[in-house]
């Protein structure tokens, strides 16, 4: 039975999971100039914050324990504050500027072929955001930061609001009976979530299997239609109760729950790992709420995330060093490694095959659980990624318009259809557009 799961588990991410492939072996060079040989420092920026940036460093420092002669040096810095990395690990904030005019990254599927190095060909799968692949598919970028919304929970506030905590809410509807009872117990915010748009409208859309972008000749949202508006609506009722606080666009609402000042977060499955290292409490993690009477529901969540790409302009030398930099995170162990400190989803069957070991149970549930999310059933034209709603631009536009909600400016139905005109003046700019 164990085999059996494994097995259906492992077909049904395949489209999660890297296919091995060896690079063409190439004649022998002849041995390299004494200048070469030399050791050299190869820039590697992000700004992933103190806890991952850590994770980062553990990594950075087991490659350059092995590459003497080819050091990565990290910094945690904006790509475009300085000369241009030969590493950069971007997020959604730093695309539309570094996206824009003359390309600035070499493709990290040239870079792997010119350098001879073993690589893993991404067989793209429709959940995962498309950005760091280009029209055909292949990877520009790898996507070392994937995650998707998950819900997590204080378990001692739990206890003391007398519920069950090995029965955290499925539905909508549970969590608000529960944040019912946490008010009751004393609780002064008894829910957050980070990045309200991609968390509450976004994957909350394909979580119903209902589209988020209208594709066309000129793409816009889809945002507007009866799931959306329900789920808004009541959400803004919460706001009114005090069930619902809001602390930012981005991932703020995390601090506030890490420090016991809220009582339940939807929040990245990324976030597990620096949660429990900065909580002092246990944190229960859970999926992500879906509306009960929603018929087929739940369908799937979107995997969003940094990506780590190599800049244009650098020296061979460096390209090679990059390259086997990016095999060595590849390998099994780093896999495991990066999945269990730093929290984001496994780009291969080793670290796959992780998440389902007994052995790291306690350490890799959010994995877990959100390898649950992502494939718990067949990913449909109106519950698949698109790389549209992933432009700053666009989330900005959805955010303003929820915050005219929440503070009582806009009735939801007219808010969400100001996103989606909105959003049709909004061009797409990435790679595989």
């Amino acid at each position: 039975m164990k085999y059996i799961r494994r097995t259906l588990i492992g077909a049904a991410l395949a489209s999660l999971c890297l296919s091995s492939a060896q690079a063409a072996p190439k004649p022998a060079k002849a041995a390299a100039p004494a200048a070469e040989a030399q050791s050299a420092e190869i820039e590697l920026v992000h700004n992933l914050g103190a806890d991952k940036g850590a994770q980062l460093q553990k990594l950075v420092d087991r490659y350059n324990a092995a590459n003497p002669q080819a050091r990565i040096v990290v910094h945690e810095r904006a790509w475009n504050a300085g000369p241009l990395p030969t590493l950069m690990i971007l997020g959604e904030d730093d695309l539309p500027q570094f996206l824009s005019g003359a390309p600035r990254y070499r493709p990290l599927h040239q870079v792997m072929k010119d350098a001879g190095e073993r690589f893993e060909t991404l067989k793209p799968p429709a959940m995962m955001t498309p950005t760091a692949l280009d029209a055909t598919g292949r990877l520009v970028a790898l996507p070392v930061g994937l995650g998707t919304p998950v819900l997590y929970y204080n378990v001692q506030a739990f206890k003391e609001a007398g519920l069950n905590p090995d029965q955290p809410p499925k539905t909508w509807q549970d969590l608000q009976k529960t944040l019912g009872q946490l008010v009751a117990a004393g609780q002064t915010c008894p829910y957050t979530t980070t990045q309200p748009s991609w968390v509450l409208v976004e994957n909350t859309s394909a979580w119903h299997n209902e589209p988020v972008v209208a594709e066309g000749k000129k793409s816009s949202l889809a945002i507007n239609g009866m799931l959306e508006v329900k789920h808004v609506a009541m959400l803004s009722s919460w706001v009114k109760a005090r069930y619902l606080q809001f602390f930012g666009r981005g991932d703020e609402a995390a601090e506030h729950f890490a420090k016991g000042e809220c009582a339940v977060l939807t929040a990245s499955s990324s976030a597990w790992p620096t949660l429990k290292r900065q909580a002092g409490f246990e944190v229960g993690v859970a999926t992500l709420p879906h509306h009960a009477e929603y018929y087929g529901a739940p369908q799937n969540t979107l995997a969003d995330g940094p990506a780590l790409w190599v800049g244009a302009g650098h020296k061979p030398a460096e390209y090679k060093a990059a390259a086997r930099f990016v095999s060595m995170w590849l390998s099994g162990e780093s896999q495991v490694e990066w999945q269990r400190n730093a929290g984001y989803l496994p780009l291969n069957k080793a670290g796959l095959l992780a998440s389902e070991s007994r052995l790291l149970a306690s350490d890799l549930q959010n994995v877990r659980v959100a390898i649950g999310q992502l494939t718990n059933k067949p990913v449909t034209t109106k519950s698949r990624a698109s790389s549209y709603p992933q432009q700053t631009a666009v989330r900005n536009i959805i955010n303003e318009e929820l915050e005219a909600v929440w503070a009582d400016r806009k009735p939801t139905k007219l808010a969400l259809d100001n996103a989606v005109e909105r959003s049709r003046s909004v061009s797409c700019t990435a790679p595989g557009c």
